[in-house]
């Protein structure tokens, strides 16, 4: 990398700057500041508004054409060509002309009105979107001016057929405010959708009406949303701050106040087109999705479904019958095994072997110990019975 000299830089800078076509011609708005009036009659000063500052020079040849002398506070449009001071390398503007747009006073008013009416929020709310094809379009302005020729032309140009409602106002003048404000007044969403306020191009006290402060706070409570297109584009007054949009122009806000009809047919037709295709994709792949469900192999061979179910319920099936027939040879065995007790419990059993029993009359089995002499018993055998009558004996001690 080559070293330069502060000299070679600056002249670079210089060259850099006065090379943009643009900014040999400007004009800028701004306050004076640190005015000097030279012996020389060259003058010297600083341009600033609430966010920059700028220094600046008029020489004496352009400073001839001066009416009045320049003050600090002063808010003027100064004209002229942006450059390098080569000395100090210092950019600034060189001015050839310089209009007042207000006096020191007036604009430091207007600033305490612009900081309070900010501070209570009318600067600061959400703006409101402007309707994308409004039902109608109310103009506050002057019924014989340019504006109203230029926002009706380019409505009707853009919209042919949209209808345009005219509150023609005072736009300048101290009647002007109280005019404005009471068109205002009379806006309500069912006689237009968005509205349209301003005026063409005009000295700084012109546009003094959209500075009131009753104007202000009558497009800020204005139910629909509001178009500012007041003065020129290097003009900024309340009513653009407070405004939901700002035009640089009249026909700038028309324009923004009503879409191009063809534009939206043409939008219509497109958006047509796509939904066509759309739907034709959607069909095509509810189409292609119902065929992949007729071309699958559950729905070409349903059985196929309840294969799985049936050997299932085959496999149960042979788990029961084996069950039942593990219940029923328990059941079997334990029958055998009962009658097989049953069997031993048969008296009958016994006589065959050759034993007999003894009963009474009343058929009531008898014991040895029960037997009473001179009475008379019944004794079973296997293949009979008789009856008998015991007696005593004498023996050995038995009886």
């Amino acid at each position: 990398m080559k070293p330069v000299t502060v000299t070679e830089l600056v002249a670079a800078l210089r060259r850099l700057i006065e090379g943009v076509p643009e900014w040999q011609r400007l004009m800028v708005v701004g306050e004076l500041s640190g005015v000097k009036h030279h012996t020389s009659g060259h003058w010297y000063f600083t341009l600033k508004d609430e966010n920059a500052q700028i220094r600046a020079v008029m020489f004496r040849r352009d400073a001839e054409t001066l009416t009045f002398p320049l003050e600090d506070g002063q808010q003027v449009l100064a004209t002229g060509r942006l450059g390098v001071f080569e000395r100090d390398g210092q950019t600034q503007l060189y001015v050839s002309r310089v209009t007042v747009l207000g006096s020191g006073w007036q604009y430091r008013q207007l600033e305490l009105l612009k900081q309070r009416l900010f501070e209570e929020g009318l600067f600061s709310r959400p703006k409101r979107p402007l309707p994308r094809v409004p039902r109608a379009v109310a103009v506050i302005t002057s019924e014989n001016g340019a504006a109203r020729h230029d926002i009706e032309t380019v409505i009707q140009r853009r919209y042919p057929g949209m209808p345009v409602r005219l509150l023609p106002v005072t736009v300048q003048g101290r009647e002007a405010p109280q005019s404005i404000v009471e068109a205002l007044m009379r806006i309500h969403p069912g006689m237009a959708d968005v509205v349209i306020i301003g005026r063409g191009g005009g000295a700084k006290e012109d546009l003094a009406a959209f500075n009131d402060e009753l104007v202000v706070r009558a497009v800020f409570h204005c139910p629909v949303p509001v178009i500012s297109a007041v003065g020129h584009e290097i003009d900024t007054t309340l009513v653009d701050l407070v405004a939901d949009v700002r035009a640089p122009t009249p026909s700038a806000a028309a324009e923004l106040a009503v879409p191009e009809l063809e534009e939206l047919l043409r939008w219509h037709q497109v958006l047509g087109q796509r939904l066509d295709h759309a739907l034709a994709q959607r069909l095509q792949w509810e189409r292609d999705r119902l065929q992949g469900w007729v071309e699958h192999g559950l729905l070409a061979h349903p059985d196929s479904l309840f294969r799985e179910y049936r050997h299932r319920l085959d496999r149960l099936d042979e788990r029961r019958d084996r069950a039942f027939e593990r219940q029923w040879a328990e059941w079997r065995h334990r029958a055998e095994t009962l009658t097989e007790r049953l069997a031993l419990l048969d008296p009958a059993l016994p006589l065959a072997r050759g034993y007999a029993y003894v009963t009474d009359r009343e058929g009531q089995l008898v014991t040895r110990r029960a037997i009473e002499y001179e009475q008379r018993y019944r004794v079973q055998w296997d293949d009979g019975a008789c009856w008998v009558q015991p007696i005593a004996v004498k023996g050995d001690g038995d009886e």
